[in-house]
């Protein structure tokens, strides 16, 4: 299957999750090629943008996965052309 590399921003409002998505993370650590975690102390919230190579079905399970978590907010971007 083509892969795809892409970009996945993660706001996490509800900061007791940040277990629960670093080990979401976790499991999807082979189709993570890099992460930037920004805690915004002053709003009270993390940023965290990762960057992702992977087939389309892993990128949307991993964004999936995380979209479930109550309290963040996560967006995806893909390039259109496959690798």
């Amino acid at each position: 299957m083509e892969k795809r590399i892409g970009v996945i921003g993660i706001v996490i409002e509800d900061l007791s999750k940040v277990a629960e998505i670093n080990d979401i993370l976790h499991q999807y650590g082979n189709i993570i090629i890099g992460r930037m975690g920004i805690p915004y102390k002053e709003k009270g919230v993390n940023i965290i943008s990762l960057a992702v190579d992977g087939t389309t079905d892993e990128i949307g399970a991993l964004s999936g996965k995380l979209g479930k978590v109550q309290g963040i907010n996560v967006k995806s971007a893909l390039s259109k052309k496959s690798y």
